[in-house]
């Protein structure tokens, strides 16, 4: 190996092991190897930031702005409202719920996909009584399934296509996938709907169920006597002591007025009514330290708690701003005046030492906040709220506007008429000037670790390329499979990206694997389309973890799962998307 090749081999290690540690945010190891490559001179200088400007970058970035729009308009939710019913059975519950996902996730970020029909599916179980770990799993996987039949359906398909057009001069069109992603979802979502929901175990998930009312006990209010000497110190002198006691002060009541939000500079008066939440030991441990008194029955903030405050439960994603963080950290409470109520974490709950707890990807948060800036802390945040918080839907006539704006770009670009980033351009400059989507809003849309990732990787992957690092691997796998027959080393390549994806980013692991999967076809002297498709739907079937796709990520917690729990439905469906996609591959894509 040259030397080149050994720096390059060295920095995709410590890539890989670092996202498979997790301590570190891909996009932040992602950007870091390619400094240390400028720096280490294998990757140009006037390349570095090549990736950024890359079509698959911008892909990306333009199909959640336009999923968006979509959402904006009002054309999901409408399909979503006219086809879910609560009083189906599970199994025609998960196939129809299951269906929408996988076509809603073949035309928008498959991510996006489930963030909008999660909280449906959600408020179904709890209508049905039943778990919802038991179809969030297979409504999951269905829209991982659904991303792989067209071109814009799932970040894979999008590098692929562009790693062609970079190779061979022609990149793949917006049904290319088709045939083969399609025949692999179809019998993907087949065994879920008959045979996979069955292998789940059934867990309580820990969503759902609180309100004010059933959190009453652990809501107090304990008034300031007048000859305490608290009176005439500021809030903010009481929050250190409350903390280490593990009590939260939500607010103070002061005339009969609420003052939600912990006032950090108020100054503390006789009377004044302190709105507390903590478990009865902790409250009684904060009462006695600071002889506060028990609130009269008859006293007007004896009512009032739960007024002016709204409960939220909140799923956390990787690309939240309190993942690896603390409630305290972040400044919940004086930045939006909320308060962390519970976490969920797994199926369990966490009550203790909340505001000290780190959060994880996947945990789901119970937050108490102002009732008329719920939707505003979920937004800064990053989170998900797992329950219908209304759509912002800017008048029911441009739904079809919306619809037929990206209908037509979908045809201009599956025709060849028009550059597919252009069109989707096209589609987004469409729906500011619609005033479908607020300009305000286009950037809030953009996933940008996504986009600093892929910006990343794009030069690196070049380099291992150029540097005869891909052909390396590719000579390794095919002298692994020396003498099998084709079907057999598709089968081997499918497999290896399989994992690594189940491991790592799906992204990442399809930077490395294309150019591999070229290589190989040259080696053999055959197309090398089958190839790039046997990559394409691998590094798209992340089902054994919850770490390797952020579907999976998104309902670890709303789902109670383990992390062991995935391989159970995951594994089989592994094996049949192998068992049908090499036919199909064979069939459409000869070599």
């Amino acid at each position: 190996m040259t030397t080149d090749q050994i720096i390059l081999f060295t920095l995709f290690g410590a890539v890989f092991a670092l996202l498979l540690w997790g301590r570190f945010r891909y996009d932040l190891v992602a950007f870091s190897a390619l400094m240390a490559g400028v720096l280490l001179g294998v990757v140009p200088v006037d390349a570095a930031f090549a990736g950024f400007g890359h079509p698959a970058t911008l892909v990306v970035a333009l199909v959640l702005v336009v999923s968006a729009g979509l959402v904006r308009s009002g054309a999901v939710f409408l399909i979503t409202r006219t086809l879910v019913d609560a009083t189906r059975s599970l199994k025609t519950h998960i196939v129809i719920m299951g269906g929408i996902g996988g076509v809603l996730s073949a035309f928008m970020n498959n991510v996006a996909a489930l963030a909008l029909l999660m909280p449906v599916d959600i408020a179904t179980a709890r209508k049905a009584g039943r778990s919802p770990g038991v179809s969030l799993m297979p409504l999951s996987f269905a829209t991982i399934l659904g991303g792989m039949v067209t071109l814009i359906g799932t970040p894979p398909n999008i590098i692929i296509a562009t790693i062609r057009q970079d190779s061979l001069g022609e990149p793949f069109r917006m049904f290319d996938f088709a045939p083969v992603g399609g025949i692999a979802a179809i019998a993907g979502l087949l065994f879920i709907a008959l045979i996979g929901w069955r292998l789940i175990p059934s867990r309580d998930s820990g969503v759902g169920g609180d309100r004010i009312g059933e959190l009453a006990p652990y809501l107090a209010e304990l008034i300031i006597p007048a000859e305490n000497k608290l009176v005439g110190t500021r809030l903010r002198e009481l929050l250190d002591p409350a903390e280490k006691a593990d009590v939260a002060i939500l607010g103070l009541m002061r005339d009969g007025k609420r003052r939600f939000g912990t006032g950090r500079n108020l100054e503390i008066k006789p009377d004044d009514v302190l709105v507390l939440e903590a478990t009865p030991e902790a409250l009684d441990e904060f009462r006695t330290a600071f002889s506060l008194a028990i609130v009269p029955a008859d006293n007007p903030a004896a009512d009032a708690i739960g007024e002016g405050v709204s409960l939220i439960e909140m799923v956390v994603p990787e690309s939240s701003r309190i993942v690896g963080r603390t409630a305290e950290s972040v400044g919940l409470s004086w930045r939006k005046r909320t308060v962390l109520m519970g976490i969920a974490r797994q199926g369990k709950r966490i009550t203790s030492h909340l505001r000290k707890t780190v959060v994880e990807p996947g945990d789901i948060l119970l937050l108490l906040a102002p009732s008329d800036t719920t939707d505003d802390v979920v937004d800064w945040l990053g989170g998900l709220a797992l329950a219908d918080r209304g759509l912002n839907v800017t008048r029911d006539s441009k739904t079809w506007l919306a619809i037929g704006l990206f209908g037509a770009a979908v045809l201009a670009a599956s025709l060849g008429l028009v550059y597919l980033p252009v069109a989707l351009g096209v589609v987004v400059v469409g729906y500011v000037l619609t005033r479908i989507l607020p300009l305000s809003e286009i950037y809030d849309h953009i996933e940008w670790p996504v986009v600093v990732l892929l910006g990343s990787m794009i030069p690196l992957g070049a380099a291992l390329e150029t540097s005869g690092g891909t052909e390396l691997i590719a000579g390794a796998l095919v002298a692994l499979t020396d003498g099998l027959p084709a079907w057999m080393i598709l089968t081997v390549l499918m497999v290896v990206t399989m994992t690594l994806s189940d491991i790592l980013n799906n992204t990442a692991t399809t930077i490395v694997a294309a150019p591999v999967g070229i290589q190989m076809a040259q080696t053999l002297d055959v197309s090398p389309d089958p190839f790039l498709m046997a990559v394409a739907i691998a590094a798209s079937s992340a089902f054994l973890t919850p770490i390797g796709h952020k579907n999976n990520t998104l309902i670890l917690g709303p789902g109670g799962y383990g992390f062991g729990d995935y391989w159970r439905m995951g594994l089989p469906l592994e094996i049949i998307i192998v068992a049908v996609s090499i036919p199909a591959i064979l069939v459409f894509w000869p070599l």
